[in-house]
């Protein structure tokens, strides 16, 4: 059996970056990938503007004297072009007006006296007070976003704020998900003898969701090598890359691995992990595959350390391995173990620790209930109290 550390290393080492890229409106971009750098065409702000209500003058016109009277020669509103201010003279400004040539400061509204059409300007006002200088914010032939960086809410702005309206992005992956099982019936039809709820088509789909990437459901494949084989070549038709749930241990009714060897190869096959020790990756064809073990805590916890991190690569973000932080256990794992496990616990806001009292495999209530998973390393006895290094569902999307 492979490690953890070894087979995510050698899973990402085969993954490539998509290339294709649309070009789309700003207001569609949110959380897609920027295909290439973004360049200011203008200054931010384009124009020196009144960060205050008050009044716009020109500095050197402030005599020595506790305060000094302007002539109010005109009024200027946000989004309304100035004139030259005359020398000697103040303009009411609003906040985000453009400030007029000749005029370098303002003072608050608040700290002057308006008498008919004159105002009273106190000398203690510094120059350029109020004043937003032009390009402040950002400067014309500035680079505002980066090529690879996943739009956000406030990237969007930004690229707004300079004009920006549409944006090239690489386009969204596909992957396929398809489950293995004759015993698995879909939610909303009623179970006979001998079978249970696809909860692993959801939970995929969901995941895949989350990431922005487009799930192309086939659903569930028969047990036998004709309807494995069958699904497997119909998913290299449209999809980036294949994820299937069961079918990949050693069982007479496993039928995925000899599918996928036939059709491709097995790179990797049994990982040093619990839970979801029959991991397997490969290629059918030309198309990446994971063949995820079927029990649903085992699809949850091997989609989220090597799924994931070998899809974000795909979709050309940088993969996320968060380091996490430590936590003292509540669990104890006395005996060492050959494998690296995966405990479900729910983190505290006191930073503090629960466990969820059955790690089964099966029990995907545990996934629900829990916001982390603590990590017990291989051949590491763990005791109550120990720290021990936990991982954040949240640090991974």
């Amino acid at each position: 059996m492979q490690s953890v550390t070894d087979a995510l290393a050698q899973i990402l080492q085969s993954a490539t970056a998509v290339t294709h890229t649309e070009v789309l409106p700003l207001m569609q971009a949110h959380g897609r990938i920027l295909a290439s750098a973004q360049i200011s065409p203008v200054d931010v702000p384009p124009a020196d503007n009144s960060a205050m209500d008050g009044y716009a003058f020109c500095h050197g016109d402030l005599r020595t004297t506790p305060h000094t009277d302007f002539p109010i020669s005109q009024r200027i509103a946000a989004g309304h072009a100035p004139v030259g201010l005359q020398q000697g003279t103040a303009a009411r400004i609003f906040t985000g007006a453009e400030i007029p040539a000749g005029a370098d400061s303002v003072a608050m509204q608040e700290q002057c006296v308006v008498n008919h059409d004159q105002v009273q300007i106190p000398a203690t006002v510094p120059l350029g007070n109020n004043v937003r200088p032009r390009g402040q914010d950002i400067l014309q032939g500035a680079e505002v976003a980066a090529a690879g960086q996943t739009l956000t809410p406030q990237t969007l702005g930004l690229l707004a704020s300079v004009g920006i309206d549409r944006i090239p992005v690489l386009r969204r992956l596909k992957v396929a998900i398809l489950s293995s099982g004759d015993e698995l019936v879909e939610p909303g039809e009623p179970l006979q003898a001998g079978q249970i709820y696809n909860s692993n088509r959801f939970l995929l789909a969901g995941l895949l969701h989350k990431m922005d990437i487009i799930p192309l459901d086939l659903g569930r494949v028969e047990d036998t090598p004709e309807a494995t084989l069958q699904a497997l070549s119909r998913a290299t038709l449209e999809a980036d890359v294949i994820v299937s749930t069961g079918g990949v241990s050693v069982g007479e009714e496993d039928h995925i691995k000899g599918a996928v060897e036939k059709l491709g190869e097995l790179t990797l096959w049994k990982m040093a992990i619990k839970p979801g020790k029959p991991l397997a990756f490969g290629r059918v064809g030309d198309t990446p595959f994971f063949g995820l073990p079927g029990n649903p805590v085992s699809t949850f916890v091997t989609f989220l350390l090597f799924v994931r991190p070998y899809l974000q690569k795909m979709q050309g973000r940088t993969p996320l391995l968060p380091r996490g932080s430590f936590v003292a256990a509540s669990f104890e794992r006395p005996s060492k173990s050959i494998r690296q496990e995966y405990v479900r616990v729910n983190i505290t806001d006191d930073g503090g620790m629960q466990t969820f009292a059955n790690q089964s495999s099966g029990v995907l209530s545990s996934t629900s209930w829990s916001n982390a998973m603590a990590i017990v390393p291989v051949d590491t006895p763990i005791h109550t109290g120990d720290l021990v290094r936990v991982i954040r569902y949240d640090q991974l999307f």
